[in-house]
């Protein structure tokens, strides 16, 4: 009778270890979908930013100081590994900067704000925000699941013998650079 006692106790303890390391997985993985989202809409973002240097150059040609920071800080960011999160988060962050700076260069030319081109290009940059925005807070919940996990006992126990680790969430180290760039959409009157 004690031998069927301890083989159904460790079927239960089998059964739970590996309904714990299925929840892993599956965290895990959300969290991977949710940072390959944030990497897709950084990636579009990265993209537009060289159209809007040129929009711009053509109208601000002697403000070759905020364009080469722009395009230096693009080059910043695209250099930092994908799964740098933290580095990643602050490169961005500095080109989110950069790109409120190139924004705020336009107010000071009227043609330009006027320019079909550079309207529509900040139409895009201002959805790309919006999705970049929403990619972070998934992937940001993902995060929060994973490492609530992790940390949790008795899951703790399966994730550290199972190399399960925490992740780092992606965020914005300064508070003002946590509001997209200001884009109006004010065409000067025809």
């Amino acid at each position: 009778m004690l031998f069927w006692i301890i083989i159904a106790i460790a079927v239960l303890v089998a059964v739970y270890a590996i309904a714990v390391f299925n929840r892993l997985v599956r965290l895990r993985q959300m969290a991977n979908e949710g940072w390959s989202g944030i990497d897709v809409q950084l990636k579009r973002r990265s993209d537009l930013v060289p159209n809007l240097v040129e929009a711009v150059k053509g109208y601000a040609a002697h403000e070759r100081a905020v364009l080469d920071e722009v395009t230096a800080l693009r080059g910043a960011a695209r250099a930092v590994p994908e799964d740098d999160v933290a580095s990643r988060a602050k490169a961005e962050s500095a080109l989110s900067a950069g790109l409120g700076k190139l924004i705020a260069l336009a107010e000071a030319y009227p043609d330009l704000k006027a320019s079909g081109n550079f309207l529509d290009l900040q139409k895009q940059l201002s959805a790309l925000e919006d999705d970049l925005q929403m990619a972070r807070r998934y992937y940001n919940g993902a995060v929060r699941n994973l490492n609530i996990e992790v940390q949790s006992f008795p899951s703790s126990l399966i994730a550290g013998a199972c190399g399960f680790a925490m992740r780092d969430f992606f965020e914005l180290a300064d508070a003002g650079e946590r509001n997209a760039p200001q884009v109006q959409f004010n065409p000067a009157p025809t």
